[in-house]
């Protein structure tokens, strides 16, 4: 992994290991995890815990759920940054500061939102932020395009297309 140190990798790789462990506990049935397509044809990858065992038929009330390929796609498109926090449930991974090696005196953090169970591009938010380092050597924010953003968004998109491709040829 570019940019992570030895150390990094363990913490990350150690954080892996825990929510995979996490998440082989869940029990999983059709109102908690769907892989089929939505009534109108939204690709569905949705993982949901019931948290009160009070849930609809839909699963929809008292269940929280994202979409898996969203989410396996934002780690992926982010695993380049150290990771500070993930909720699978919840839908939110947060980066850590990342300084990419070729200019040391900026850095970025990133936030992803996985907003539902559909495999839509309204189903993602990703927030960038930046600093620069000033002459006394403490940070200060920068304003961060819209577009560095959209071009986040888009590639964990094109990650989670693939990610789909994938299980369904591996279904047939």
């Amino acid at each position: 992994m570019p940019g992570f140190n030895r150390t990094t990798r363990a913490i990350v790789g150690a954080a892996g290991l825990a929510l995979a462990l996490a998440l082989s506990g869940c029990g999983h049935s059709k109102n908690t995890f769907q892989g089929q397509a939505g009534s109108q044809g939204e690709a569905q990858g949705g993982m949901g815990l019931n948290l009160f065992g009070n849930s609809k038929a839909d699963g929809s009330e008292g269940a929280v759920a994202v979409n898996a390929f969203l989410w396996r796609a934002s780690l992926d498109t982010l695993a380049f940054m150290p990771l500070a926090s993930a909720d699978p449930f919840g839908g939110v991974i947060i980066t850590d500061w990342y300084a990419p090696p070729e200019t040391p005196e900026e850095r970025f953090k990133v936030t992803a939102y996985i907003l539902g169970r559909a495999l839509r591009a309204d189903g993602l938010k990703i927030s960038v932020f930046r600093q620069q380092r000033n002459a006394q050597g403490t940070w200060s924010d920068v304003a961060v395009g819209a577009e560095v953003s959209t071009e986040f968004e888009d590639a964990v998109l094109t990650r989670a297309r693939q990610l789909r491709l994938q299980a369904v040829n591996e279904k047939s």
